[in-house]
């Protein structure tokens, strides 16, 4: 299975129904076309819509209807358009039950870093900030490792998107779930080892007994 929907699969799992749902771009944006059947979900994208479809098919794409990152997305019956105000009074009041970002680190402390690397040219700063601080429940949605370099660090070394700690944290070889003692280790993907998870993840690890097989 391709690792993005692989990791897409085991986020769409999170989500429950009438759940408010922001999905950043990227990779995020794959958890709309895997939502468990019977849950229905209200995808929310900060450029100003409520009720993002599945990521249309190839040759259906409509020039009006676009995430945050400019990717091309479906309305379902029901959708609305809104503007930027009301948008992130939606982020800002609280009233998201859940975002789904992208990461270039997360470190023991649960920091999230993902909205730029300095010296290199970003089109803006996005609205990663709001939401991290604004959703009740923070997951990251990411490779485990960049280039072969560790993405779950002891500390951040890139500037830091929030100081909320995320909530949940999935990859291809696991799911880690920052705790107030440290990173623990939930469950293991089929086709890796404890070992294998250690040498891909610069932080430390708490690893339980009872870790659980990472279904997708």
């Amino acid at each position: 299975m391709d690792t993005k929907i692989k990791i897409a699969k085991r986020v769409a799992k999170e989500l429950k129904d009438g759940n408010l749902v922001n999905l950043g771009i990227g990779l995020p944006t794959l958890v709309s076309n895997y939502i468990p059947q019977g849950v229905h979900v209200f995808f929310q994208s900060e450029n100003g819509i409520v009720g993002m479809g599945p990521v249309p098919k190839e040759g259906m794409e409509n020039g009006d209807l676009t995430n945050a990152g400019a990717g091309y997305v479906t309305a379902l019956p029901g959708a609305m358009a809104f503007d930027s105000a009301f948008s992130f009074s939606l982020i800002r009041g609280g009233h998201l039950d859940v975002t789904v970002l992208g990461g270039l680190q997360v470190d023991e402390e649960g920091h999230l870093a993902n909205w730029m690397v300095p010296g290199k040219m970003i089109p803006g700063m996005g609205g990663a900030m709001d939401l991290v601080t604004g959703a009740k429940k923070v997951i990251v949605a990411m490779t485990h490792t960049a280039k072969g370099r560790a993405k779950i660090v002891k500390k951040c070394t890139l500037p830091l998107t929030s100081i909320r700690k995320v909530d949940l944290i999935v990859t291809e070889m696991c799911v880690i779930e920052p705790t107030e003692k440290g990173l623990l280790l939930k469950e293991i993907s089929e086709g890796f080892t404890v070992e294998d998870i250690k040498n891909a993840t610069e932080a430390k690890l708490i690893i339980p007994e009872d870790l659980k097989v990472m279904e997708v």
